[in-house]
């Protein structure tokens, strides 16, 4: 939990509103602890949760001007995932690691459908009101 709330206060985020679903015990160094369903921060700040290869939610609605956060909560050791706009060239991350982060601003409205590039079944859209 300390690890998931200290990747959220990182991102300035209200890490009060963070929680883990794994049980206590011995935490390897560097793991994803962040079995993170938390979703809205504020009005202006989402978090999905890209976990057991998929987007979590996998639909999200947020006003325009919102950012969202992407954090890759999957096992230390398994394969990298990106956040990829379907639409060419909005924004397209790194390879996100285990435990990596990347946020996108949303200027515009409009429905932004997104994939996983290595991943190509990993599907979601964010709605910008």
């Amino acid at each position: 939990m300390k690890a998931a709330c200290a990747a959220l206060a990182g991102l300035g985020l209200a890490a009060a509103a963070c929680f883990s679903e794994r049980a206590g015990g011995p935490i390897a160094a560097g793991a994803a602890e962040c079995r993170v369903p938390v979703t809205v921060i504020d009005s202006m700040h989402v978090v999905v949760a890209i976990r057991n290869f998929a987007f979590v939610p996998d639909s999200i609605a947020v006003p325009t001007g919102a950012t969202v956060t992407w954090v890759n909560c999957e096992d230390v050791g398994q394969e990298p995932h990106t956040t990829t706009s379907d639409a060419s060239g909005v924004w397209d991350s790194p390879d996100l690691n285990s435990g990596a982060r990347f946020s996108y601003r949303f200027a515009t409205a409009g429905a932004f459908p997104y994939h996983c590039t290595p991943h190509d079944f990993m599907k979601a859209k964010v709605i910008v009101q």
